[in-house]
């Protein structure tokens, strides 16, 4: 019986403390532009990783960009969690491509 309240104990910390480590992570909402003009967003935790990805010098890019090399990030914005990440790129897909344009020139949403 002991033995299971230690395992409880340790699980809730270890929960505790995945959560403090998600809180804590700076999530960022970007949009890079392609080499046929086009443009892709998406979120990530670490901009300069994400963009090598894109430009296939890391694993891991997004199909779209593959054929669509090099990309150049052209805006970012940070974000308080993952959550109002996925919030920010799903209003961002929304725009039209003049929007983006604007966003990207202006660097304030429309």
């Amino acid at each position: 019986m002991i033995e299971q309240s230690k395992q409880s104990k340790q699980r809730k910390r270890s929960e505790n403390a995945s959560l403090v480590t998600e809180s804590s992570t700076q999530w960022w909402i970007y949009l890079v532009q392609c080499s046929d003009s086009s443009f892709y967003s998406g979120i990530t935790t670490n901009l300069e990783r994400r963009v090598r990805q894109h430009n296939g010098a890391l694993a891991g890019g997004a199909r779209y960009t593959r054929a669509r090399q090099p990309v150049v990030l052209v805006w970012s914005e940070s974000a308080r969690n993952r959550s109002e990440a996925s919030q920010l790129e799903a209003r961002l897909k929304r725009l039209t491509r003049d929007q983006k344009r604007r966003l990207v020139k202006q660097g304030q949403w429309p």
